[in-house]
């Protein structure tokens, strides 16, 4: 029996359309695999905020097909690290085509919405359902049954959990909740013609300063700088991802920092705040068919900006790993899966936390570099994937 016939018995739901569940579904349809996947929201509308693409994850995304992503994305030419106050240059990592040399993929800063739409692109017309929010798992004869707040019931044999920091799919798997980091992130979006006080190179700017740092760089083919700028929380932050945040909290809290930094905060006309949480990387993210894909699996701070790049090669390999598994053999599929990821994203979650205290400046002689990133960069995971199911 082939694996065409084998696997095509495969129900597969995968819970969240955000980056996490639609690339999981690209990486499934291009291994041949059907699925569904159930968003909450009523519509689908991405928040308005960057993202930095490493190789790592670009590589992936150009195997998917995202024939538009280099056209809307902008390719920075390095990422430099500067002091809070005098600007002074601490540390400069090459990008550019100097990356594409060493690691065989570029390294990208897009807006959300528009890795989203290119995602969406790849899947089938009807691949996802909206306004289904997820309230619980059942197992009904030996079969998973899916529960959503509308009423209907969704019968699968695989049940992918892409749904996020606040993941419902999580709960039948582990008992935790999210941990403050004690930071709240300001996110904003300033057209790039309100920002001619910044260099015309294109880069990742990354000022570090005492208790806070501030990140820009280019995105929608370079029509907006898109920045993220951390504070210490004050009081008890709202749990919400992300809600409207007010310019006059965020504006003072960077007084006395460099002209270039204070301009692009006061050129936002509005900013979202989000409370930046993790949770403690746990043992277990799967259980029979059901498994956790990108922050539902390993929510991390944003601090080594993989988060993203992290859920893209989940999705890749949990989708190789499915490829050649019947009904009976997904939940050995997704154990592999597991097994195959954890160590890497462990990793990476432990750097995004010491990063909290790296950015804000009290080590000034330990910065990045990018050979220091070859562990990250170089890493082909769906090469892994394929290398594991052989062993």
């Amino acid at each position: 029996m082939g694996d065409h016939m084998s696997t095509s018995t495969l129900r597969i739901a995968v819970i969240g359309a955000g980056i996490a569940g639609l690339t999981t579904a690209a990486a499934l349809a291009r291994r041949g695999l059907r699925c569904h996947v159930y968003e909450q929201a009523a519509e689908l509308a991405e928040v308005g905020a960057g993202i930095q693409l490493a190789p790592n994850a670009t590589r992936l995304l150009a195997r998917l097909g995202l024939t538009q992503l280099p056209r809307l994305a902008v390719q920075p030419a390095a990422i430099e690290m500067r002091r809070w106050d005098d600007g002074r240059m601490l540390g400069r990592t090459a990008l550019g085509s100097a990356c594409v040399e060493l690691y065989g993929a570029p390294y990208y800063t897009v807006h959300r919405a528009d890795l989203h739409r290119c995602l969406l692109g790849q899947l089938a017309p009807g691949t996802v359902s909206l306004g289904h929010r997820l309230v619980g798992i059942a197992d009904v004869d030996g079969a998973l049954e899916l529960r959503f707040g509308n009423g209907s019931r969704v019968g699968a044999n695989v049940v992918l959990g892409a749904d996020g920091i606040h993941s419902v799919v999580r709960r039948w798997l582990v008992s935790d909740s999210p941990r403050s980091s004690g930071q709240v992130m300001y996110r904003g979006l300033v057209p790039a013609a309100s920002a001619p006080f910044l260099p015309r190179e294109p880069k990742v700017s990354l000022w570090l300063g005492p208790g806070r740092h501030c990140v820009s760089y280019p995105v929608a083919a370079g029509r907006y700088i898109s920045f993220g700028a951390t504070m210490p929380a004050a009081g008890r932050p709202a749990e919400s991802w992300t809600e409207p945040g007010r310019l006059a909290d965020l504006i003072p809290g960077y007084a006395g920092w460099h002209d270039e930094v204070r301009m692009l905060l006061s050129a936002a006309g509005t900013v979202t705040r989000s409370a930046l949480h993790d949770r403690d990387p746990v043992a277990t993210w799967c259980a029979g068919g059901v498994a956790l894909v990108g922050d539902a699996a390993h929510p991390m701070l944003p601090f080594v900006a993989q988060g993203a790049n992290q859920a893209i090669e989940d999705a890749v390999v949990v989708a190789e790993l499915l490829a050649g598994a019947s009904p009976d053999t997904a939940a050995d599929a997704l154990r592999r899966y597991q097994e195959l990821r954890r160590p890497r994203t462990d990793e990476v979650h432990q750097r995004s936390r010491a990063n909290q205290q790296t950015l804000h400046l009290r080590d000034e002689d330990r910065l990045p570099d990018l050979q220091d990133h070859a562990w990250l960069y170089e890493y082909d995971a769906e090469s892994a994937a394929r290398r594991s199911w052989s062993l």
